[in-house]
């Protein structure tokens, strides 16, 4: 049975302040469909500073302010989550996460097994980054780093990202209007791993730097990741139900470091 990640961001998950519900419903209806065709899904979601934001009008930019949002809004995040996986009989669980969790042998073994039995169970585990206790030198900063990690260590084949960008461009499609998508990528040039992080979005801390980033980490080691649209899921659902590559982009090829 093959394993994947599919991590969803805050650009996609958030509209106004609030959580997109019909976008979180398209989102759990791909990933039964996913399970469905026997593959184990485990899900990194955005979210819980957005959804905080609707109890507790705080101001996102101070650090504090946003872990507090975060520890109001993870439980709402959850909650919403199991009603809409509830519709198809699914159960999920939650796991908060830090870098510090990944530096240990142990404690990365530790959650690795909970994931193990969980997804034995055919429960989806819901990973966050745990933004209350996560430190300056201990937080991975974004979900995109954090999906990374959890595809590698918890051994899944693929990373599935779905974003506000619907594929990889050879030029900044904002700036140049004959920018075209990338099907395939097999290396990543370092000029474009040291780019300024440009996130979209009020509640967003990523960009199109930290996708690149955690696709050059997975082929660095073997693994691949895809990189689709979270606003329309057709060409998620393609790659991963119809096995096409119609939209979207593949990262893969890169040689395993030993």
């Amino acid at each position: 049975m093959r394993r994947i990640v599919i991590k969803v961001g805050s650009a996609v998950l958030t509209e106004q302040n609030r959580v997109a519900k019909e976008r979180m419903a398209a989102l759990v209806d791909l990933i039964t469909e996913v399970k469905a065709a026997g593959q184990e899904v485990i899900l990194v979601s955005s979210g819980a500073v957005a959804a905080g934001y609707t109890l507790c009008k705080l101001d996102k930019k101070v650090v504090a302010n946003r872990q507090a949002l975060a520890s109001i809004g993870q439980p709402k995040l959850i909650a919403m989550y199991a009603k809409k996986f509830a519709r198809h009989d699914i159960v999920v669980s939650q796991i908060l996460l830090t870098a510090d969790d990944f530096d240990s042998r142990k404690r990365t073994h530790h959650a690795m097994c909970a994931v193990d039995t969980l997804l034995g169970q055919g429960v989806v585990p819901i990973i966050n980054e745990n933004d209350v206790t996560a430190t300056e030198e201990l937080v991975f900063g974004d979900n995109d780093q954090l999906s990374a990690h959890v595809a590698y260590y918890f051994n899944a084949e693929l990373l599935v990202i779905l974003s506000d960008i619907d594929s990889y461009y050879d030029k900044d499609p904002r700036q140049y209007e004959d920018a075209k998508p990338l099907k395939i990528v097999n290396e990543i040039p370092k000029e474009a791993l040291r780019a300024e992080c440009t996130p979209n979005g009020s509640f967003a801390t990523g960009g199109i730097v930290t996708k690149l980033k955690a696709a050059d980490f997975l082929m660095k080691r073997g693994k691949k990741m895809f990189m689709a649209s979270g606003f329309d899921l057709k060409d998620a659902h393609a790659f991963l139900i119809q096995n096409k590559h119609l939209g979207g982009t593949l990262f893969a090829g890169r040689t395993i470091e030993k």
